[in-house]
């Protein structure tokens, strides 16, 4: 028979027993391995025997330390993890539970640094599982969870071209996935917009101070769960309202033949439409470009006035109208004759 005795019971077994060592589960809740000296004596017909010693030796299962959830933009480069275990000097499995955001299935060691991927509308999680072994003892697996956001896609106008004058409606942005939030730039304060700006593009007067078109280029870049999407942009284009230059007013008589205008502006290819007041000087109620030679009329005893209102066009754009008038006094007719005292006379030799 049998008698043991047990010189660690730490380890999970009783201090001594007889017969057999019975199974028992190995334990040791420290962060160091443990040992016991299991000694048992053997006796025979009241006879005992030498004792025989053997140890147990009991590892800690590693504990990893525990890994913080993340979250993250797609695009972003993800740095490798630095697994910590208790004791140290783990090795470590690990498994990923979705492929798509850019990392394997599974590996060894730690986790090495990627290129988050999320080519979807919708954030998109994965589960990272990683087990730490020590001393052949694998210990209890953690998990941790990164969730990869997607960049949002701003949607916005096309590019489209205005007259200098014109109220430019708010330019409303949009995004996918909804819900973005929105800063832009203005590459050209000149046209009356100021150089940036968050959420829509409010509506402002454009302006243009110069002679020829001006353009000014808007770029939006949108933001969602703090992720910033891929900048776009659009132009606005001010063509400037051409200026015509002052007319002069004109007396004539009537009959006399006036020439033709030579409207000029401040922008080479400007034209013009222009209207009058009073069609009974002999002109046309309207035409565009210079006004046609005509022949003044004036069939009253007063003189008459017409009006001539000129708008220039450059561009489809319409500059500030001028007018002018033309003035047309009628012509002295006799309509009768006095014979004089002398004039009844007869004169002889």
């Amino acid at each position: 028979t049998y008698t043991w005795t047990n010189s660690n019971t730490a380890i999970g077994l009783p201090a001594s027993g007889s017969g057999d060592m019975p199974t028992f589960t190995a334990l040791n809740t420290t962060s160091a391995t443990i040992t016991a000296i299991i000694t048992i004596t053997p006796v025979l017909n009241g006879c005992t025997g030498p004792a025989v010693s053997f140890t147990i030796t009991v590892n800690p299962l590693p504990v990893i330390s525990a890994i913080a959830n993340q979250n993250v933009c797609s695009g972003a480069t993800i740095p490798a993890s630095n697994f910590i275990s208790t004791p140290s000097g783990a090795t470590y499995t690990w498994t990923n539970s979705n492929t798509a955001i850019g990392l394997a299935s599974s590996g060894s060691g730690n986790l090495p640094a990627f290129t988050a991927i999320n080519y979807t509308s919708a954030p998109i999680s994965t589960t990272i599982t990683v087990t730490p072994t020590l001393n052949g003892c694998a210990g209890p697996s953690s998990s941790y969870t990164i969730t990869i956001n997607p960049l949002p896609e701003v949607i916005v106008p096309g590019s489209f071209i205005i007259c200098a004058g014109a109220t430019v409606s708010a330019q409303n942005f949009g995004s996918t996935p909804a819900g973005a939030s929105f800063t832009w730039t203005n590459s050209n304060t000149s046209i009356g917009l100021p150089a940036n700006g968050t959420g829509n593009v409010p509506s402002f007067t454009a302006v243009n101070n110069t002679s020829s078109p001006i353009t000014a280029t808007i770029t939006v870049v949108p933001r969602l769960n703090g992720c910033a999407g891929p900048a776009k942009t659009y132009t606005i284009t001010i063509n400037p309202q051409p200026i015509i230059s002052s007319i002069s007013n004109s007396i004539v008589c009537a009959g006399e033949i006036i020439e033709s205008s030579n409207f000029t502006s401040n922008i080479q290819g400007t034209t013009y439409r222009w209207t009058n007041s009073n069609t009974a000087i002999g002109l046309a109620a309207s035409g565009t470009g210079n006004v046609p030679s005509f022949t003044a009329l004036n069939s009253s005893v007063f003189a008459v006035s017409a009006t001539i209102t000129v708008t220039p066009v450059l561009n489809g754009c319409s500059g500030t109208p001028v007018k002018y008038t033309i003035t047309i006094n009628p012509l002295p007719v006799i309509t009768s004759a006095i014979a004089t005292a002398e004039s009844q006379c007869d004169f002889k030799d």
